[in-house]
């Protein structure tokens, strides 16, 4: 509990912790579209079935010659089986001639 003292002086604690992790770059942006393979992630918790068709309904009509992979190809990212999933996630990427990724999450 944060007390004032008799000089009118109060006690703060700042809410934002020490950061703990070092910024990387983020990847850099494909040149083009056409022909790339996009890869699907998912947590399975909000409306994946829903959400992926819609995108790549959309995402084809712009780009006719792209593929997908559905998130089922890779499993959850998220929940009982997470750590295996993410741990096999970069040659599940590989094997998929991935060169994108759209990650779907939610709850």
């Amino acid at each position: 509990m944060n007390r004032a003292s008799t000089t009118g002086v109060y006690e703060v604690v700042w809410p934002r912790g020490n950061k703990v992790a070092k910024a990387v770059p983020f990847a850099r942006r494909l040149d083009r579209m056409e022909g790339k393979t996009i890869c699907e992630l998912s947590n399975m918790i909000f409306r994946a079935d829903e959400i992926f068709p819609l995108l790549e309904k959309e995402v084809s009509r712009r780009y006719g010659s792209i593929k997908f992979v559905s998130y089922k190809a890779f499993g959850s990212i998220h929940g009982g089986e997470e750590a295996k999933v993410i741990a096999a996630l970069p040659d599940a990427l590989k094997q998929n001639k991935c060169d994108a990724v759209i990650s779907g999450v939610g709850g």
